[in-house]
């Protein structure tokens, strides 16, 4: 006998973090995949942070250290960004399908 899942509550749970809606349909695998990217997303937006922050606190005059600094932040926060709209749209569409 099969659950009746919400779409809505499936949305609300990859809202609060990617993947966890697709766990919350059954989708075990899809969903601790997403969790991983969304963590090395994660990792990757922190150390571009970190690199800029070190480069201002330094007053560091390199242009090699901001500049993999700002790639890292950008390509990190777009990720997070890309993963966590796909998760959303991912687990409602789902679940509205079943």
């Amino acid at each position: 006998m099969s659950q009746e899942r919400s779409p809505g509550l499936a949305a609300v749970f990859s809202f609060l973090f990617s993947g966890l809606g697709q766990i919350y349909n059954g989708q075990i695998f899809k969903g601790l995949l997403i969790i991983s990217l969304s963590f090395l997303s994660i990792l990757v937006f922190l150390a571009g942070s970190l690199l800029i922050g070190f480069s201002i606190l330094s007053k560091e005059i390199f242009f090699r250290i901001p500049v993999t600094g700002l790639v890292l932040f950008f390509a990190g926060l777009a990720a997070i960004a890309i993963l966590g709209a796909y998760s959303i749209f991912d687990a409602y569409r789902f679940t509205s399908n079943k």
